[in-house]
């Protein structure tokens, strides 16, 4: 179960050699940050990030490796040397800031872990230690609940160079802090949500997390019908106001067992199936499932919520995520000035390419001049439009000074 009163936080992510991010760190990362950009900028690229991160861990490091094209589509273009992504992060608020460094490197059997730690600090003015540190599967960890800088590292060797060190010492008791790292990170949920996929009709049967595109739409809606159904209301009476001719959302079981997704608009006494219904509707229905979610993600991506949602909507998508973010960790994306309109300059970065075609990027509460018109009452999303941010503008080359 996750903590949602303390849920931990990434506050800086380092990426180096990875795709257009030839060496980027996003820091000061808020419990939501929306990144902004030009088509090509680099935005799904940090998801992407994330997602490989995630993957390695649960599918392991070659077959994500596999699935992006190897180093030849990976690591950033007319560059050599290792893909670098470190993590900065805390467990939950007033807990050390923990460091997981994953260095990978090709080889001519595959890929390898080159380097890969933990690294904290405890304590007013101990210097950070490395509590796990290998290097191509061979390396060492110090095992108990708090790792002290005196204590004895165990050698632990893996089963080969291009496994994770965190995957393998991260299941077993004796490392609850490297069981906490994993935990956290196969726990992270990067949404690429589909109204296409949501109108499926999958097999029946309640499932408690949305999947990535969302077709497992109906069987969430079950799952919450059968286990929280205070959330599900909660969660209806949230899509009514936004949408204030739908009534209710049922999943149905069919004699085949498969599932259908019936929904209730005014004035009309019968439902529709889900694929009758609009695109702009299943994807607000999915994201309040993902949002709403009792036993939240430990952090949620998601990327573009704009699409086939009406502009005045996307105010109160933030909020929404706003509120979320009390109880997980988002990420989002978007092209949309209504979407940043109600937030602050600190949870909004801009992402744009620099002349040697790299990607950059540029906290909005750093812009020269962009809070004095906030406190003369301007909107963000308005200051963006007409051009006062000083970076990501997809019609100028010009790079901020």
């Amino acid at each position: 179960m996750s903590d949602t009163t303390h849920p931990p936080r990434i506050e800086r992510l380092c990426v180096r050699n990875y795709r257009a991010l030839r060496d980027i760190t996003l820091d000061k990362l808020t419990p939501l940050t929306v990144l902004l950009g030009p088509n090509g900028s680099g935005k799904s690229t940090v998801f992407d990030v994330l997602a490989f991160l995630a993957e390695c861990f649960s599918d392991g490091l070659r077959k994500a490796w596999e699935r992006r094209g190897r180093f030849r589509e990976l690591r950033s273009r007319d560059q050599s040397g290792s893909i670098v992504i470190e993590i900065q992060y805390r467990e939950k608020h007033g807990t050390p800031l923990i460091t997981y460094h994953l260095e990978i490197e090709e080889q001519a059997k595959g890929p390898v872990v080159r380097r890969e730690f933990l690294r904290w600090k405890r304590g007013h003015p101990a210097a950070p230690f490395h509590f796990l540190d290998y290097q191509y599967g061979q390396g060492k960890v110090i095992t108990g609940e708090q790792p002290e800088s005196s204590d004895t590292r165990m050698e632990k060797p893996l089963s080969g160079p291009d496994v994770l060190a965190v995957n393998t010492l991260g299941t077993l008791a004796e490392n609850p802090r490297v069981i906490a790292l994993r935990r956290f990170i196969t726990g992270w949920h990067l949404s690429y949500l589909s109204a296409d996929a949501a109108r499926g009709n999958p097999e029946a049967g309640a499932e408690e997390r949305l999947s990535p595109t969302g077709s497992n739409l109906p069987n969430v809606v079950q799952y919450l019908r059968e286990q929280h159904p205070q959330r599900l209301e909660q969660i209806f009476a949230t899509l009514r106001r936004r949408i204030p001719r739908i009534e209710k959302v049922e999943a149905e079981v069919l004699q085949d067992s498969r599932l259908l997704l019936l929904v209730k608009d005014a004035p009309f006494s019968t439902p529709v199936l889900s694929r009758f219904v609009s695109d702009g509707t299943l994807k607000m229905l999915a994201y309040l499932t993902l949002l709403y979610d009792p036993e939240p993600p430990r952090l949620i991506g998601i990327e573009e919520p704009e699409n086939y949602l009406h502009p005045r909507l996307l105010p109160e998508l933030a909020e929404e995520c706003q509120q979320a973010s009390e109880q997980t960790q988002l990420i989002v994306t978007t092209h949309s000035p209504f979407f940043i309109n109600p937030l602050r300059p600190e949870q909004v970065r801009v992402l744009y390419r620099a002349h040697d075609g790299y990607t950059r990027a540029r906290r909005v509460s750093e812009m020269r001049g962009v809070q004095a018109f906030l406190d003369h009452g301007a909107n963000l999303g308005e200051l963006w439009m007409e051009g006062h941010f000083d970076a990501g503008d997809p019609l100028s080359m010009t790079e901020p000074e």
